[in-house]
């Protein structure tokens, strides 16, 4: 007969993190039909195959991931050297430093040493993870007085998966497994919108990136002809690897309705702050009243912050873009473009 796989996890009261280990957990082959006990006694903790989030050990030989213990500081970086992440973990930062990769990988269909398999691991951890590790172990995003209450993160709607005080039935354990399927099909989701959505526009930017300089002699716009596709974080990390951060001014991409964008990129990691904003005195301008003060046919707008400008064609789009570079002083040999 074969032996039913346990996973082991504290009873009463649970967190994201808990949940989420468990549910992921659930989903790789070898404990896919495992009975998850939800106890607090050590006799039983002892019998489990896998036991996350108590006992007061960690040990990934004998797959103990608790986190608790005084003597635990654990961070991605800390058990992975090369990467980047410095928040202590979780039990489901543990279990998704140590399983990750592998859960990815077959959710993608690709090896798990695949380029596309790290660079998702690295994504989700970035995107997804890192928060409910940084929530489960008291860590703000800020110093100082929140300026407002954020209440529906994952976390906070596991968290009302527990029973009330007041409900005359306090059955932990339904809330514990409805949470369990609230969580999962979040986290399989940002893992497909990686891999399908978010991964494929690197191509598009890599290649325009590559034709910048026949798009315009000043190498400092870029043009999307797939304007809808996610290509910020792309290309700050391009540029990074190229050796020329800061380098692209605009972006122009065509919007849903087929008029042309031009866009002001922004500073990394700075808020709205633009490289190079529109010229002032474009800002909050529309239609003819834009046109007629830039000298540029076809205009719609240009953003009162100056980070964003509209125009009917993909030609006045460039003219807004090169424009406003001679207007603000970027040299360039003219030429053609």
């Amino acid at each position: 007969m074969k032996q039913i796989m346990k996973i082991g996890t504290h009873n009463g009261a649970f967190h994201c993190d808990e949940v989420l280990a468990c549910a992921m957990l659930k989903q790789l082959p070898e404990y896919k039909e495992a009975e998850i006990v939800r106890t607090r006694d050590q006799t039983l903790l002892d019998e489990c195959d896998i036991v996350v989030d108590v006992g007061g050990i960690f040990d990934p030989k004998t797959h103990r991931y608790d986190h608790h213990q005084k003597t635990f500081v654990d961070t991605v970086s800390s058990l992975i050297p090369d990467k980047p992440f410095e928040t202590k973990l979780s039990s489901a930062g543990l279990v998704y430093v140590h399983f990750g990769k592998k859960l990815i990988a077959q959710l993608i269909e690709k090896p798990e040493d695949h380029d596309l398999t790290e660079k998702i691991f690295d994504k989700v951890y970035e995107k997804f993870m890192e928060e409910i590790d940084a929530n489960d172990n008291g860590i703000a995003t800020h110093d100082g007085k929140a300026r407002y209450a954020v209440t529906t993160t994952l976390a906070s709607r596991v968290a009302n998966l527990r029973p009330h005080w007041n409900d005359p039935e306090q059955d932990f354990d339904k809330g514990f497994y409805k949470a369990m399927k609230l969580a999962w099909p979040e986290l399989e989701e940002r893992i497909h919108f990686y891999a399908k959505v978010w991964w494929p526009a690197r191509e598009i930017v890599a290649k325009a990136l590559e034709n910048r300089f026949n798009v315009h002699s000043s190498g400092k716009i870029l043009l999307l002809e797939n304007g809808g596709c996610p290509f910020k974080e792309h290309l700050y990390e391009l540029e990074e690897e190229q050796g020329i951060s800061g380098e692209i001014l605009y972006v122009l991409f065509a919007d849903q309705s087929g008029n042309w964008r031009v866009l002001a990129v922004g500073c990394k990691d700075e808020g709205f702050k633009s490289r190079l904003a529109l010229p002032e005195e474009w800002r909050a301008l529309r239609d003819q009243d834009l046109s007629d003060k830039s000298g540029i046919k076809g205009c719609i707008f240009a953003h009162a912050s100056g980070f964003i400008g509209g125009n009917k064609t993909k030609e006045g789009a460039m003219e807004m873009a090169v424009n406003s570079l001679k207007i603000q002083g970027i040299k360039f040999l003219e030429k053609s473009s």
